[in-house]
């Protein structure tokens, strides 16, 4: 099961309060996208979600989580790490299995970059590094994809590119997207969040770009 039904979800921040009470059910197969304006609260509903889900998910959180000295394999293969006893990772971190080189090389192949296998994550692009952050999702090959504006640094193309990927490995998504468009052509359900609240809840197919604007 790749879905989730949580309640009472809320954080705060310096005594105040950003985001809940609220409930999010998310059904097997549904891909949500979150929108609405910055600071409405899209980020900490991913973060509080993934605190409950955490070992179902894989996660691409909008500061991507790479670590800069290490090379682009081995931000991806942490992405399974607790897939494998301690020696394993240890032995990948100093020369990776076949096995292993082979898989993220071809998942990088999808992504558009096969050449960045072994350059630091501090060297590439902003749109390089979130691309290795979907591979790192992509590799953990778990149902429920939690994503925090994975392709905010991409081209018009690649975002497309990325999205129909992304709808294509996971079952089930919750993806928090400024682009309205995006969200709309990608994802089967809406969720529109306003001031820490759930202020729309409908599917795709129900709504126009004109329906969500009054969130922004």
């Amino acid at each position: 099961m790749s879905g989730f039904d949580l309640t009472g979800l809320s954080a705060s921040f310096g005594g105040e309060r950003v985001i809940g009470p609220l409930s999010l059910s998310v059904k097997a197969g549904e891909k949500v996208a979150l929108v609405g304006r910055s600071g409405a609260g899209k980020s900490t509903l991913i973060r509080l979600v993934y605190q409950e889900v955490e070992s179902l998910a894989s996660l691409v959180p909008q500061d991507l989580g790479l670590v800069n000295a290490l090379p682009v394999f081995h931000n991806v293969y942490m992405g399974r790490l607790d897939a494998h006893p301690t020696w394993y990772n240890v032995l990948t971190l100093m020369r990776p299995f076949a096995k292993d080189n082979r898989e993220v090389k071809d998942l990088l192949s999808e992504l558009a970059m096969p050449e960045k296998v072994w350059i630091p994550a501090a060297s590439l692009s902003g749109g390089q590094r979130q691309r290795v952050a979907i591979a790192r999702a992509l590799y953990r090959k778990s149902g429920l994809l939690l994503a925090d504006e994975p392709v905010s640094a991409l081209d018009g193309p690649m975002a497309h590119q990325i999205m129909r990927l992304l709808k294509e490995r996971f079952q089930t998504s919750v993806i928090a997207l400024h682009d309205v468009e995006l969200a709309l052509e990608y994802c089967t359900r809406i969720v529109g969040i306003q001031d820490g609240q759930v202020a729309l809840d409908e599917p795709s197919e129900k709504l126009t770009p004109a329906d969500i604007m009054p969130l922004y």
